[in-house]
């Protein structure tokens, strides 16, 4: 992959080293973010490609982040990613899909208990009881299925 020129750009021999800003696949399941003159370390799976062969080992992890983060928050995912982190990218995604959520959690936990003073926490409290279960159970139904999934309304200062 030159770095001036994106892969399958309509005209890859061509000289001009601004071609259009966009995803490009890399491969057959993953494309990357060429910004128009530089490739970026934004990454992506490749919409429509094959799906990405998962070992039962991968999936039981992703599994197990996300069902642990519902009573440890985010100690246990943090354990769980920092141990297979560097085997799996499947596994990597969900360890920091997990940890962005319970981060942006805890945030809104702090911010939701401050409020209970003049009493809007006392309505977002049970809310966000809820979605701190039901969330990482939707992930981990998604991890099983081998998904990559996203939580909705996270912020990602882990990527």
């Amino acid at each position: 992959m030159s770095p001036t020129t994106p892969p399958n750009h309509p005209n890859p021999s061509s000289s001009d080293p601004h071609a259009a800003a966009g995803w490009y696949p890399v491969d057959s399941v993953t494309q990357r973010y060429w910004d128009g003159a530089a490739w970026t370390e934004h990454t992506a799976p490749l919409t429509g490609a094959p799906p990405i062969s998962v070992t039962n080992d991968e999936r039981t992890f992703a599994v197990l982040i996300h069902v642990v983060s519902i009573v440890s928050s985010f100690l246990g995912p943090l354990i769980l990613w920092l141990v297979k982190r560097d085997e799996s990218a499947f596994v990597d995604h969900h360890g920091k899909e997990a940890l962005n959520f319970q981060i942006t959690m805890f945030i809104a936990w702090s911010l939701s208990i401050l409020l209970v003073i003049v009493l809007i926490g006392l309505l977002l409290l049970p809310v966000l009881f809820i979605v701190q279960i039901v969330l990482p159970i939707i992930a981990a139904f998604g991890a099983s299925r081998d998904e990559y999934y996203r939580y909705p309304f996270t912020i990602r200062l882990i990527s």
